[in-house]
C-alpha cells in the first residue's frame, strides 16, 4: 500500500510517499480502507522525533481516519465490510489502509463527507474529553480556550455552542483570526499578541476568573493561566508547544482550590479510549448527524502533498483542519 514515510526525523521535507506493508487486523480490530485523514500538531512533533508512537502501534503518522471497513478481525463483529466509518487510531492514518480497534470506530453519518469525518476523532474527542469529561464544563461556567482557529479550538467552540449553549467562551487568537473566531460564537476574543489575556479575562469576568481553561502552550502560559482561573477552577494542559517547564505557586493553587490536570489522549489504554468514544458518540454524534456541527475544513491536500500540509500547519495560517485525501472516490 501507499503511505507517507519518513526518510529520517526532521522538517517537512523528510516526508515522502512510499510503499508499506498492508496491516492485518488482529482480535478486536478492523482494517479500514482510508478515504481521508487529517494533519494534527502531534504529527509534526512525531515527525521531529519527539513523540514516538505507543509500543505496538504503527510508526506511520496519522491519528484519525475516515473510510470504509475492508476486513474485520475476530471479536469485532459489530462492524461489517463496507461500513462507512471514522476512527481514532494511535498511528497509521497517512496510508491507504489503517488498523483501528473496534471500540474506536464510529458510524459515519450519511450527511458527512469523508473529508469532514476525517476531522472528528482526534480534535473533537480531545475537546470533548478535556472540557466535558475532565473539565466538567456546565452551562453556568465560563471557559478560556487558547489557540483560536486551530482544530481543537474550533471543535471546542462547536461543542460548547451545542452541549452547553449558556456557557460563556473566551478565546485567545492572533489578529488575523479574531473575526472568524468571533463568528463561531466566542463571547470574547483576545488578541494574545497585544493584550494580557489574564487581565482581559479578569476584567470581563469582574475579577472572578474562568472555570475551565484548555491550554496547549504549557510553561510560558502557566502563571497567567492561574491568574485567569477562578476559585475551584480547572486548568487542563493538553500540550506544551511553548515549552514544558515553569515555576508554580502552590500556595495560590491551594488557597483557590484550583486543579491542574494533565491530559493526553493517544497514550490511554484501549479500554479507556473505547469508553471515551462511546460517551462522545452518544453526546455528539446526533449534532453531527443533523449538521448542527459541521467540521471546518480549511484545505484538502492529496496524500502525496503531506509535506506541504505540514508546512501550512507550522505557519499557523490555517483556520480549521488540514485534510489529506487518500481515496477521494471511495
Amino acid at each position: 500500500m501507499k503511505a507517507i514515510l519518513l526518510q529520517e526525523f526532521g522538517g517537512p521535507d523528510v516526508l515522502f510517499l512510499g510503499d508499506a506493508d498492508r496491516p492485518l487486523p488482529q482480535s478486536g480490530q478492523v482494517l479500514i480502507r482510508v478515504a481521508a485523514t487529517s494533519v494534527n500538531r502531534p504529527d509534526l512533533v512525531q515527525r521531529e522525533g519527539k513523540y514516538p508512537a505507543p509500543r505496538g502501534e504503527s510508526p506511520i503518522l496519522g491519528l484519525e481516519v475516515s473510510g470504509v471497513i475492508e476486513a474485520v478481525g475476530e471479536g469485532a463483529g459489530q462492524w461489517q465490510p463496507g461500513d462507512r466509518v471514522m476512527a481514532l487510531v494511535a498511528g497509521g492514518g497517512y496510508a491507504e489502509y489503517a488498523i483501528a480497534y473496534a471500540g474506536h470506530v464510529m458510524q459515519l453519518p450519511d450527511v458527512m463527507t469523508f473529508e469532514q469525518a476525517a476531522c472528528v476523532c482526534e480534535t473533537y474527542i480531545t475537546a470533548y474529553l478535556n472540557l466535558f469529561l475532565l473539565g466538567d464544563l456546565t452551562d453556568a461556567d465560563t471557559a478560556l480556550l487558547h489557540g483560536g482557529g486551530g482544530g481543537v479550538n474550533t471543535a471546542a467552540l462547536h461543542l460548547c455552542s451545542n452541549l452547553t449553549p449558556q456557557a460563556r467562551t473566551i478565546v485567545t487568537a492572533s489578529p488575523g483570526k479574531i473575526e472568524r473566531v468571533a463568528a463561531l460564537g466566542a463571547d470574547l476574543v483576545i488578541n494574545y499578541r497585544e493584550q494580557d489575556f489574564a487581565e482581559e479575562v479578569r476584567s470581563y469576568t469582574e475579577k472572578r476568573g474562568v472555570d475551565v481553561i484548555l491550554d496547549h502552550i504549557g510553561g510560558p502560559y502557566l502563571a497567567s493561566n492561574l491568574r485567569a482561573l477562578a476559585v475551584a477552577g480547572r486548568l487542563i494542559c493538553i500540550g506544551v508547544t511553548g515549552g514544558p517547564k515553569a515555576e508554580i505557586n502552590l500556595a495560590l493553587i491551594m488557597v483557590k482550590r484550583q486543579q491542574l490536570i494533565g491530559s493526553v489522549l493517544r497514550s490511554r489504554s484501549v479500554g479507556e479510549k473505547s469508553d471515551i468514544i462511546a460517551s462522545f458518540a452518544q453526546a455528539v454524534l446526533p449534532f453531527l448527524a443533523d449538521q448542527s456541527i459541521t467540521p471546518l475544513v480549511h484545505k484538502v491536500y492529496p496524500l502525496a502533498d503531506a509535506a506541504e500540509a505540514h508546512r501550512s500547519m507550522e505557519a499557523s495560517t490555517h483556520f480549521g483542519k488540514l485534510v489529506l485525501s487518500v481515496a477521494p472516490h471511495l
